[in-house]
């Protein structure tokens, strides 16, 4: 089984190439430091005068979530200086589990 994890925050533009270093070297290095990570998808977009980040993170088990997220894995993990950088956050995460997948030959996300 394959555990699919997403967290969303909102910075604004102007500060989104800052947080997007701080996130690289944050929970980007803790995500795929965590054995059973299986994969990491940090995505953003700019709304307005706002930049949306996506975090997708894949999992091999509910204990792989929990040897990153805690004993409660729903809540969001943060990092020392999100809140100079968040104007909005999901306190919560999504999960879900993957149950069909088929990445197109030669273009699974390794090859983006």
């Amino acid at each position: 089984m394959t555990l699919v994890r997403i967290w969303r925050g909102w910075t604004r533009s102007g500060d989104a190439a800052e947080y997007e270093g701080y996130l690289l070297r944050t929970g980007f290095a803790e995500y795929r430091a965590t054995e059973g990570n299986e994969g990491v998808f940090f995505t953003r977009r700019d709304v307005d005068d706002r930049t949306e980040f996506v975090l997708i993170t894949l999992w091999d088990s509910w204990d792989a979530v929990r040897a990153f997220a805690g004993d409660d894995p729903g809540r969001a993990v943060f990092y020392p200086e999100d809140g100079r950088f968040l104007v909005e956050a999901d306190l919560t995460v999504s999960h879900y589990e993957i149950f069909a997948s088929s990445p197109s030959p030669g273009r699974g996300p390794a090859n983006l």
